[in-house]
């Protein structure tokens, strides 16, 4: 299936893949050629493009996901390479979500981001 990667910014990705694999704000989904059509909104986390050499990971902060039986379309607030989350970039992301959660009327959102944010950077500690 055929796989988009969009920011404000630039197309990160346009790749064929056999699956990929989306943080989705009411959870994480896999999606495959054959899918039913949906719309994901994203939430702070980890997306994974697969095809049969190998994998492409991406951090991505939120937005959406547009998912039919041949394709996957994601329209991303930020999303960066797995290998350029630095600590220090994964820092100001975290700085960035806890300013947001402080002045935010939707603290529970807003923590939660934090929290989705918190976990990429133990996630990728290892990496």
């Amino acid at each position: 299936m055929q796989v988009d990667i969009v920011t404000p910014e630039r197309r990160l990705l346009s790749m064929a893949a056999n699956e990929i694999q989306i943080p989705g704000a009411e959870g994480d989904l896999t999606a495959m050629a054959g899918h039913a059509p949906a719309m994901i909104g994203l939430r702070p986390g980890i997306l994974r493009a697969k095809d049969g050499s190998g994998e492409k990971a991406y951090v991505v902060t939120g937005g959406f996901a547009e998912v039919s039986a041949t394709s996957v379309t994601i329209l991303a607030e930020m999303a960066i390479p797995v290998e350029e989350a630095t600590p220090a970039v994964l820092d100001k992301l975290l700085s960035d979500a806890s300013e947001a959660a402080a002045v935010n009327p939707s603290k529970d959102a807003a923590d939660k981001a934090f929290a989705d944010l918190a976990a990429i950077k133990a996630a990728l500690s290892g990496h």
